[in-house]
């Protein structure tokens, strides 16, 4: 006992040493750095907040342009605001804008956007003060989700590039850095494949990865360039060369989460990078959490969508599945009031949920499947029912159903039944409680935090001048060479003129023969 406490404070006592040998390192080398983060979703600007906080605490000097203003920035950090930030997408989504949308509805959603988001950043005086200003800076990071009409930033500022991913990889992101993307066992996002798929879902993975590329490519790309050209001329770099010259990407997921895939050395991992202590909530939730004697059931959509939005009969089938538990319910809930609110449940327009989660009398986690949620519920352990509704959502699901730490509950088939299905298989049977811990220890287990990870590989990409010595050659390859099929092509022609040369021989020693044999009739029939 007393060594176990011995090794404890021995381990937190090295790791207290090495964040101040990294502080002491960021500050003596501070670098500039530009973040610019204009998608209007919380969920997103939650990793690249976190990233850009850090840098400032360890002594860089942090613009951010985002709708999210710091209440208590660090003393290097600076925010550029240009919209209201209550005029964001936070609690604004209804379930009969998203339930159960697929790819060409989430495609429209992301597309459109992204134009919105585009246009209203480069219009905003702020922004333009900003591009016509001498400022200097040693990178700029941008959010690769779903436009890349801020690369310019780097351009203007002359200054390398690095990636923020808030989900697993996108499937246009891969190409920009030779990173691979084999449709026979990674899935595309919006699928809610896994990596052992059929071959009726691998023949799908593939068109759609097909269908989704070139939409981006010429769609996607083809508006953020005509912005582009609009605000910086037309002289400026197309967004796809700006794209190939991206030094890093931090992806925010996780091996023990997601499906594993293959990374080239310039796409990092830095899942859970949002994690921290959790803090002491209001007494409100402490004492409805320590009372429940059965444990609780913690209900949340996340920051878009509203839950008070649920069509009556399916808000009607939740309650009456909670009404027979023993278990309580504490349930985000955005309107003031539920009608035919049981007893066992608790409604409230704001919740803590890391600290909720954190607690030990929390038994399972209802939720759409958004990454940030999720990965806070894995990493404590705790079970979930995901009703994905739209974009990585799908695949967040099915990656947890994999796992044996998640039951999907589909949103077009929510009834009591379903639902008190749902329920009964995290809440009675062990193996999900028991997997959830699995996977939370090895979510835990790593040589450096997410965060650290991050920083470190930031700094890393500015000290080494744009770091081109991790740019993986696949990157640069023209799509037919990566695929080898030139190289195919030549061996097929030279399979060909094989067969034609056997073919052409054959029939020459073939009609040799036949001469000969017709010349061997005629000499016997002579000499008879």
């Amino acid at each position: 006992m007393l060594g176990t406490s011995v090794m404890e404070v021995t381990n937190k006592l090295l790791a207290a040493i090495a964040l101040c040998l990294v502080v002491r390192t960021s500050v003596t080398g501070g670098y500039r750095i530009l973040g610019v983060f204009p998608h209007t979703a919380k969920s997103h600007f939650i990793m690249s907040g976190t990233i850009m906080r850090e840098l400032a605490t360890r002594g860089h000097e942090v613009v951010v342009i985002s709708p999210f203003p710091e209440k208590n920035p660090p003393k290097n950090y600076r925010d550029i605001t240009y919209v209201d930030p209550s005029n964001t997408i936070v609690d604004s989504f209804t379930l009969d804008m998203v339930g159960g949308a697929r790819i060409v509805e989430t495609l429209y959603v992301l597309y459109s956007l992204g134009v919105e988001t585009c246009e209203a950043t480069y219009s905003s005086q702020k922004v333009q003060e900003l591009l016509k200003s001498d400022e200097k800076f040693d990178l700029v990071m941008v959010e690769i989700f779903n436009t890349e009409c801020f690369l310019p930033f780097a351009h203007r500022f002359n200054a390398s590039l690095v990636g923020i991913s808030s989900s697993v990889l996108m499937p246009w992101a891969n190409e920009r850095f030779g990173n691979p993307d084999d449709p026979s066992y990674i899935p595309v996002h919006f699928t809610g494949y896994t990596d052992r798929m059929t071959f009726s879902e691998r023949l799908a993975n593939t068109l759609i990865l097909s269908a989704v590329k070139v939409a981006y490519d010429y769609v996607f790309n083809y508006k953020a360039n005509q912005i582009v050209r609009k605000y910086f001329g037309e002289m400026v770099p197309t967004v796809e060369e700006m794209a190939s010259k991206m030094s890093l990407l931090l992806v925010n997921s996780h091996f023990a989460l997601h499906q594993p895939r293959p990374l080239v050395p310039a796409v990092v991992e830095v899942g859970g990078i949002h994690m921290k202590e959790p803090k002491a909530m209001p007494k409100e939730f402490e004492q409805f959490l320590n009372e429940s004697e059965h444990g609780v059931i913690y209900f949340s959509l996340g920051s878009t969508v509203r839950s008070d939005s649920f069509p009556e009969p399916m808000r009607q089938a939740f309650l009456e599945a909670f009404s027979h538990l023993p278990q309580r319910v504490l349930w985000k809930w955005e309107s003031g009031s539920m009608p035919g609110q049981p007893s066992n449940v608790k409604i409230a327009k704001w919740m803590p949920q890391l600290e909720i989660l954190s607690h030990p009398n929390v038994k399972a986690f209802i939720t759409h499947g958004g990454l940030m949620g999720t990965m806070e519920a894995a990493y404590f352990g705790v079970p979930m029912i995901v009703i994905p509704l739209f974009g990585d959502q799908y695949l967040n699901a099915q990656s947890y159903v994999q796992k044996g730490i998640a039951v999907q509950l589909d949103y077009g088939t929510i009834d009591k039944k379903t639902v008190s299905a749902a329920l009964r298989a995290v809440l009675q049977e062990p193996s999900y409680a028991e997997n959830a811990r699995r996977v939370s220890k090895a979510l835990r287990d790593a040589p450096l935090s997410p965060v650290d990870t991050a920083v470190y590989w930031t700094e890393y990409v500015a000290k080494h001048g744009g770091a081109p010595h991790l740019r993986c050659a696949a990157a640069d390859l023209p799509w037919y060479q990566l695929k080898l099929l030139d190289v195919f092509a030549v061996l097929l022609l030279g399979a060909v003129l094989l067969g034609l040369l056997i073919r052409a021989a054959a029939r020459r020693l073939f009609s040799g023969a036949k001469r000969q044999e017709a010349s061997n009739k005629g000499r016997k029939s002579k000499t008879s």
